[in-house]
């Protein structure tokens, strides 16, 4: 396996401050963060210079515009240790009082727009390959998940056997497109197989849309778009019969699932009412029982109403670390719920999604 510095390097004697500049209460219980990202700088140097690049910045511009690109561009000082440095990640870990992260890419290294399969194959092998190295060498508090070129679905099958049989990831990160196609069409059907066959936690991260230049203002890309793109991904995943096809296939839906959790009875009465929105075997709602959604909603009465629609042994603890859109409170979050179901979200889900042993109880 490869070193520590491979991806997460030192940099040097960055400061090790925390979140917010004072630690946060923590919970008294385990935690596992499943949403928290890395960057792999060798991908950059793989894909330079390639048309993918072009073609993504056109992309990216349309959906978030220039003044929201700028301002991510200001904030990689800041943000840019914390995607790559492990002294400045367990320090903000013990910060917000997280025990363990499940790592994945920033959804900028899913590259989907690289048509050459060969620099596809390179770009999902170093940044499977960097994240197993950095999960084994601190197995006490990373997990992973690794990624696969969907862009090319029979290769993607092949990656995803080796990033979990090869590797030991726990499965991989997805966007809700491939280059504006729904990943429920059947063209991916060779990656479900797969992942179907192997039990894989698919996250499913949505970056960019594709609805043009309407959201490009105001962060409205992000915003609205990101939510947005959740729940189409999700809802055709389930209208489209992808999971009655790949039942074993582990669906965990980053920022709480999107819009669709809360406005799920919309879709059940397109299935009773409507004969074309009978693709699935059953009602919408029952498939959301089956999924797994992270935390990122931010307020306690938005989690309280996931907890009602797909119950608390289905949601997960996530941060977004590191970038802006987090939430990087977990106590404040889980609060006002009873400790049985405070526990289960926190780390217990999590545990059993994974396959992974919780860290021990921690010391108060």
């Amino acid at each position: 396996m490869t070193s520590d510095d491979a991806l997460l390097h030192r940099c040097g004697e960055l400061p090790r401050t925390p979140l917010g500049g004072r630690p946060v209460r923590r919970l008294p219980c385990r935690t596992i963060d499943v949403h928290a990202h890395v960057v792999v700088p060798q991908v950059q140097t793989i894909v330079a210079g390639s048309p993918a690049l072009a073609a993504e910045a056109a992309s990216l511009e349309q959906t978030f515009g220039a003044e929201s690109i700028a301002v991510n561009a200001s904030q990689l000082q800041t943000i840019g240790p914390k995607l790559m440095n492990l002294g400045t990640r367990f320090a903000d870990m013990d910060a917000m009082g997280v025990d363990m992260q499940m790592i994945s890419i920033s959804p900028t290294q899913y590259h989907y727009a690289v048509e050459d399969e060969d620099m596809a194959g390179a770009v999902v092998l170093t940044v499977n390959e960097q994240i197993a190295g950095i999960c084994e060498a601190h197995s006490d508090r990373l997990t992973g998940l690794g990624s696969v070129s969907l862009q090319h679905p029979v290769r993607a099958a092949a990656q995803l056997r080796h990033a979990m049989r090869g590797l030991g990831l726990r499965g991989v990160e997805i966007s809700s497109n491939v280059n504006g196609v729904n990943i429920s069409d059947r063209r991916f059907d060779p990656f479900w197989s797969a992942a179907d066959d192997l039990g894989a936690v698919v996250f499913v991260h949505p970056w960019g849309t594709n609805v043009g230049d309407r959201l490009k203002r105001h962060y409205l890309g992000n915003t609205v778009g990101q939510p947005m793109e959740t729940a189409i991904a999700l809802s055709s995943l389930i209208f489209e019969g992808t999971l009655d096809r790949h039942p074993g296939v582990k669906i965990l839906a980053a920022h709480g699932g999107g819009y669709l959790p809360l406005y799920i009875s919309r879709s059940d009465h397109a299935f009773d009412v409507r004969p074309e929105a009978c693709g699935c075997a059953r009602r919408p709602s029952e498939y959301l029982r089956e999924m797994w959604f992270d935390s990122l909603v931010y307020e306690p009465e938005h989690l309280s109403r996931l907890i009602a629609v797909v119950g608390a042994s289905r949601i997960v603890l996530g941060t977004d670390y590191p970038f802006d859109m987090g939430h990087y409170d977990p106590e404040a979050l889980l609060r006002g719920l009873d400790p049985e179901t405070r526990s289960a979200i926190a780390g217990g889900n999590a545990a059993a999604l994974l396959g992974v042993h919780a860290p021990q109880e921690p010391t108060l």
